[in-house]
């Protein structure tokens, strides 16, 4: 008879919690015994077990209790291959992950305990990119992570490629801040996902969205999409939630809220590049409180990193290019209510491609203050070709399209608060510049409307322009701090 509801103790099996021996000839034993039953739990009691892949079935349930911790054994052998020729159309031949499923439904990895990848026994080559997962559910059908801890992940710690109905809650990582490439959640081409109350603190990207890379052909097929982040605290890494750079099958349906980034390199970040394809569209980003960050948010359409050619000119070209169907597209991003604390590159930003502007993307109520003082050294706020280092900068944005900033506070003392390029129709409203600088610098731009807005009596000006983006610019609302300010100042 079929009981899914049972429960098998690994140690009954004999798997042993010394922290020395090999369990995971074991560990397959009892996952064999409960597929005969039809599923179930396995159970680990409190105890150190060290094991290369589990790979979980239909209907299971991996159990750890308070003061259980699964070790990643250090040998590769026990990490099976996943190849090209055994999952059709994925191209990242790899190890498999030390809890894994694939084409499996009704998932369940929960508990008290802690998954310790050991990934130092892997990091020593930070290239190779075939190092196991701690958690990898492929093309998998109701999957749920939930309660326990996990360390030391030696790639991606938490991994879902292809599944549906994903649910992620109250989990916490933890990888050392110089581990390479140990992201934290990574859900790519998944659907319906649900990641809340989580803790994320590691050595590359904190959250990702992810759907494949051009030469992805499985992943590719499936968009990442009704996405949920909530009530998640994102500490250090590169950045808190981004979506890319490998978004060939497109990220949409998202809503990122209620979350805390503290120490991450960026915080909000979109990234990609010419010819990985693929639509970012309908985000909706709310409530996000952020300290000691490089840049609050970025949007960058020239990602340097993952180049199928370092010498191809038009990846990182400035001219106008024909669109095509590898043109990625950013449109639809509304981003509210952020609070941005000692800031050190830049406010944010906003970097699209000529051919394919930044569009229909729109800021409200967003707080922004620097670092004070020297002590912070000019960093790269987005990766981009042409952006060199800066400190203490404000909004850049180029090639954006049908874009409004609402309510932006910037305290800025490098360069102009909001510096607009090559884009049109932009509005800004209700914005409070602090600082000396002018508030808003605007080039080869059109259609551009200022209104309802104010500078500090220390800035030079309020706007600069170049003719060309004076002859469609409308202002209205703007007052000046000084008699010695000028609105409008037009500039060569």
């Amino acid at each position: 008879m079929n009981t899914i509801s049972s429960v098998l103790d690994v140690t009954n099996f004999g798997v042993v919690g010394d922290g020395t021996t090999n369990n995971t000839k074991k560990i397959a034993e009892v996952i064999g015994e409960l597929k005969k039953l039809g599923g179930g739990t396995i159970y680990f009691p409190p105890g150190e077990y060290v094991t290369g892949s589990i790979i979980l079935g239909d209907n299971m349930t991996l159990y750890l209790e308070g003061g259980a911790t699964i070790l990643g054994s250090a040998d590769p052998e026990d990490y099976p291959m996943i190849t090209k020729e055994d999952l059709e159309g994925y191209n990242r031949e790899g190890h498999t992950g030390l809890v894994a499923a694939r084409n499996a439904k009704n998932i369940t990895v929960t508990g008290r305990g802690t998954l310790d990848g050991r990934g130092y026994n892997w990091w020593s080559n930070p290239k190779n990119e075939q190092r196991p997962r701690a958690f990898q559910p492929i093309m998998c059908e109701n999957v749920r992570l939930s309660g326990i801890s996990i360390i030391n992940s030696a790639m991606w710690t938490v991994h879902p490629m292809c599944c549906r109905n994903v649910t992620i809650d109250g989990i916490s990582i933890k990888n050392p801040a110089d581990s390479p490439n140990t992201d934290g959640i990574n859900p790519e081409s998944c659907s319906n996902v649900h990641v809340s109350n989580c803790q994320v603190d590691v050595g590359d990207d904190c959250v990702t969205l992810k759907s494949g890379t051009e030469d992805d052909y499985l992943q590719k097929k499936y968009p990442c999409e009704n996405i949920t982040i909530t009530n998640c605290t994102m500490n250090n890494g590169h950045g808190g939630v981004v979506i890319g750079s490998e978004m060939s099958g497109g990220v949409r349906n998202v809503t990122i809220s209620n979350c805390v980034f503290n120490g991450t390199d960026r915080g909000i970040r979109i990234k990609t590049r010419r010819k990985r394809g693929g639509s970012v569209e309908d985000i909706r980003i709310d409530n996000i409180m952020m300290t000691n960050v490089f840049a609050p948010l970025t949007i960058n359409g020239y990602y340097k990193c993952g180049g199928t050619d370092p010498n191809d000119m038009e990846l990182f070209s400035l001219d106008k290019k024909p669109v095509e169907d590898s043109t990625p597209v950013f449109k639809n991003i509304y981003i509210s209510n952020v609070t941005a604390r000692e800031v050190k590159c830049a406010a944010g930003y906003i970097y699209g491609i000529p051919e394919m502007p930044v569009t229909s993307l729109h800021v409200d109520n967003f707080v922004c203050s620097m670092t004070k003082g020297d002590h912070d050294v000019a960093s790269a706020p987005i990766m981009a070709w042409h952006i060199e280092p800066t400190k203490g900068h404000g909004f850049y944005c180029a090639n954006m399209k049908d874009v409004s900033f609402n309510n932006v506070h910037l305290d800025v003392e490098k360069t102009s608060s909001i510096i607009i390029e090559k884009s049109e129709l932009v509005k800004v409203s209700g914005l409070t510049s602090e600082g000396s600088n002018t508030a808003v610098e605007i080039k080869e731009s059109k259609d551009i409307m200022i209104s309802n807005s104010m500078v500090s009596p220390t800035a030079k000006d309020f706007i600069e322009t170049d003719a060309e983006s004076n002859a469609t610019l409308a202002v209205n609302g703007v007052a000046k701090s000084n008699e010695n300010q000028e609105i409008v100042k037009i500039v060569d």
